[in-house]
């Protein structure tokens, strides 16, 4: 394993359907992470689309492998760099948000968001399973804003081999940055602190015309859930941070500070008993 990779994580503002806007918005944000020694960037949840619930998100969908990805591609290829960009995917079944991750070689592999938020479940269809990707030897899950709130989807990519969970968010609730920063630190750093895996965040930002306001909010944590980098406000913002991988491997041969080993999981099938309304 690579003994450092750095990661880059990018609040954008995206309108909702400019798509040649936001990839080109993409682009430059990519070029400025690959300056500041990035090897992977991660942008927000339906960057390259936008985000709409009262717009036809049909009409912004695309499948994948399509003309979005083919660009993203050359964008990564062109600046030697990972990007784990969003867009709105065309299924068979209906949209899905969909986030991709690509290298300079081509598609790493896409995510589906699983766990849709309510107002969400009556526009998207939502995926059904938890892909791995590497890069230069780093392996990572993906989450999308709502999936962050059940931790058992951080539990499954740890339990597969992660070492970064990124966290991409298109989280427009009406408070300031600073609040939204401070609620997200009341759980996400339980995903990293559990799991032993460093934990990504980062948000869409500004008024994207369509009755959506997003704060920015860019989070690295690290592997005991510490606060690694960080940056907030009203505008764009790009947080970059240097993660020492060789530590993922000390933390994992610690007796008791990898908690996962500790695990009981033959007790766990109470939880699939309990009746739901789902």
């Amino acid at each position: 394993m690579s003994k450092t990779i750095t990661i880059a994580a990018v609040s954008q503002k995206s309108l909702f359907g400019n798509i040649t806007e936001n990839i080109r918005s993409t682009e430059n944000w990519s070029r400025t992470a690959k300056s500041m020694g990035a090897d992977i960037v991660c942008f927000p949840e339906l960057n390259i689309s936008g985000y709409s619930l009262s717009h036809d998100n049909e009409s912004v969908a695309e499948t994948i492998p399509g003309p979005i990805t083919d660009e993203i591609i050359r964008i990564a290829h062109n600046i030697n760099i990972c990007i784990i960009a969003g867009l709105v995917e065309k299924t068979g079944e209906g949209p899905a948000i969909t986030q991709v991750a690509v290298s300079p070689g081509g598609i790493l592999g896409t995510y589906r968001k699983v766990h849709l938020s309510p107002p969400e479940k009556d526009v998207f269809v939502s995926g059904s399973s938890f892909p791995l990707m590497t890069y230069r030897e780093i392996t990572f899950g993906i989450g999308l804003c709502f999936d962050a709130h059940f931790p058992e989807q951080s539990t499954i990519y740890a339990l597969q081999g992660a070492d970064i969970i990124f966290f991409p968010h298109a989280s427009p609730r009406p408070e300031s940055a600073r609040e939204k920063r401070d609620r997200w630190l009341r759980y996400l750093p339980a995903r990293s602190y559990d799991n032993s895996v460093y934990t990504v965040v980062c948000n869409q930002v500004g008024d994207t015309s369509n009755g959506n306001v997003f704060r920015a909010v860019n989070l690295i944590l690290g592997l005991k859930g510490e606060i690694l980098a960080e940056a907030y406000g009203d505008n764009e913002e790009i947080t970059v941070y240097t993660l020492p991988c060789d530590k993922l491997q000390e933390i994992r041969e610690s007796r008791m500070g990898h908690f996962l080993s500790n695990r009981s999981p033959h007790l766990y099938a109470e939880i699939l008993k309990i009746k739901t309304n789902t």
